[in-house]
């Protein structure tokens, strides 16, 4: 859904944009969030980050093995298989 505001920003030098107040409250986007860029075709998504398990994308019950994310359900079905 696209909802158009009319506000234009610009880039800086250091190609900094930045995403105006009323979008952060609405989208609850806080200081110190994390936030994910991907290309869709010519667009630029901008999305909150949210970790995820590698194996399933599942975000409940994550642990954190070399700076990755699996949920217990992956990592015991990774110890039945093995």
């Amino acid at each position: 859904m696209k909802i158009a505001t009319g506000i234009v920003r610009s880039i800086d030098h250091l190609g900094r944009f930045v995403i105006p107040k009323e979008m952060r409250r609405h989208l609850q986007i806080a200081e110190g969030d994390l936030l994910e860029a991907s290309l869709e075709g010519d667009r630029i998504v901008i999305t909150k980050y949210a970790r995820s398990c590698i194996m399933c994308s599942s975000t409940e019950n994550l642990l954190t093995f070399r700076d990755k994310q699996i949920c217990r359900v992956c990592l015991a079905q990774m110890k039945e298989e093995l």
